[in-house]
């Protein structure tokens, strides 16, 4: 545990650092981790951690310093000073202050995941297992199971302070379906901060993976072309993250002039109706964080305003090197990583139309939903739906598989023709990857999106 007397301790040997810009993270986290797969029990573990780092901005250079344990903190801050003498100077790099902040925040659960024993959520786990392996068409399945409670403290030479209790808790079900030589999987997870409330009762949600699945196995394969494509919010949230949200990331468009080009503010990117957002505030949701690992307020930032570029996502250094502001998007997996730009909650805003718009105004398309994962390079972009549903008559019937969307993120944005109002945000186990950090928590989402001309590869 992170106490008062052990705050005001780092708080005095920071004080002493002379440096430009300094700061202090550390964290003890408590995990307990059950994975379940097919027949088998595939990990049981459960420990404590206790990491930490110091990071110094001198005379325009960073130095970084990690360690398992603050008794030596004057020793590591002398490390971390040592380092940066070691450095040329670059006295052009600046860096953004900020006002300081302090935060003292904890999250609430409904039920306490440190007030249930280990074996009733192994119990849990293996009803969830058992409903995944309950047809003989399932050939093997996963059940994984996670809690964490952490205690994060952020200190830096400017005065910000966070003290953070956070408790994060999620079950992920997935199963593999086998007929023949053909071969379907699907999964779902669910987690949130908070406690066993997020886990407990999902038993529907296990035996929808299997029907999924199976469904999967009798779906015919999608013909190639291009249709008229309803994503739904899940789809739409993977879309805007992976395609549009990494774009936004300032040390992505400061180092590629072509991209500077391209995200040019002010630029038209679509209807005057579409909103993107990425927003670190929304409490309920996987990517909240009551300061960034800069010691920055998160805040709402448009990325997308009325169909216009008008933001992106800044650390400090980024936002001075392009003079704009800061946006609390400096982020890292552990208290022993460097801060890097990552977004938080990343979303399409609610449009003006309702979701039977969008399906009345197809005749002949397709209704992709959820994702598979995909690939992007620079504004192409690859995604493979879960599974897609051939819209007839502006309703949405049989499913289809191997459903490969792709195309330039521009066009795609500027072909969506109608935004329904059925926005939805989803975080789960996962997160996203970038720079060797993963998996980051984080949200996406969006509503119902109909988009024209999209190119779906399949058979011919």
């Amino acid at each position: 545990m992170i106490d008062e007397s052990g705050i005001t301790t780092l708080r005095e040997e920071l004080n002493k650092i002379q440096c430009d810009y300094a700061e202090i993270r550390l964290s003890s986290t408590d995990k307990t981790v059950l994975s379940l797969r097919g027949e088998s029990i595939e990990t049981v573990s459960s420990g404590i951690s206790l990491a930490g780092s110091v990071r110094m901005f001198d005379r325009g250079n960073w130095t970084f310093v990690s360690f398992n344990s603050p008794d030596d903190i004057a020793l590591y801050i002398a490390r971390a000073k040592e380092l940066s003498l070691k450095l040329r100077a670059q006295p052009l790099n600046r860096i953004k202050s900020t006002a300081a902040v302090k935060v003292r925040k904890k999250i609430e659960s409904q039920i306490d995941f440190s007030s249930v024993s280990l074996d009733e959520k192994f119990k849990l786990c293996d009803e969830y297992n058992k409903i995944l392996l309950g047809s003989g068409k399932i050939q093997t399945t996963r059940t994984l199971y996670r809690d964490t409670h952490a205690n994060e403290l952020y200190l830096n030479s400017e005065g910000a302070e966070m003290l953070y209790d956070k408790s994060h808790c999620g079950v992920a079900l997935s199963a593999i379906a086998k007929e023949g030589n053909e071969i379907q999987s699907y999964q779902e997870s669910f987690a949130g901060y908070g406690g066993f409330e997020f886990v407990n009762n999902r038993h529907a949600e296990a035996e929808m993976v299997v029907a999924t699945a199976l469904e999967l196995l009798s779906a015919e394969e999608i013909d190639g072309g291009r249709y008229p494509v309803i994503t739904d919010p899940r789809l739409t949230g993977v879309f805007i993250h992976e395609a549009f949200g990494h774009l936004s990331e300032a040390d992505f468009v400061y180092e590629n002039e072509r991209m500077k080009s391209l995200m040019k503010l002010g630029k038209e990117f679509g209807t005057p109706g579409l909103n993107v957002v990425d927003d670190g505030t929304v409490e309920t949701a996987a990517g909240y964080i009551p300061l960034d690992d800069e010691g920055v307020e998160p805040r709402k930032s448009y990325l997308i305003k009325d169909g216009k570029l008008t933001g992106r996502l800044h650390s400090r250094e980024t936002a001075e090197k392009m003079d704009e502001e800061v946006t609390g998007n400096a982020r890292a997996i552990s208290a022993m990583a460097q801060p890097i730009i990552r977004m938080t909650n990343t979303y399409i805003e609610n449009g003006s139309s309702n979701k039977e718009d969008l399906f009345n105004s197809v005749e002949d398309g397709v209704y992709a939903c959820n994702a598979f994962g995909g690939q992007t390079n620079l504004e192409m972009f690859t995604f493979s739906a879960a599974y897609g549903r051939i819209i007839k008559d502006g309703k949405p019937g049989k499913m289809v598989k191997n459903v490969m969307l792709t195309g330039n993120v521009f066009d795609t944005l500027r072909n969506i023709r109608m935004i329904a109002d059925d926005m939805e945000l989803f975080g789960g186990l996962g997160g996203c990857g970038k720079g060797g950090q993963s998996p980051l928590p984080v949200s996406f989402g969006g509503p119902h999106l109909l988009i024209d001309n999209v190119l779906i590869g399949g058979k011919q």
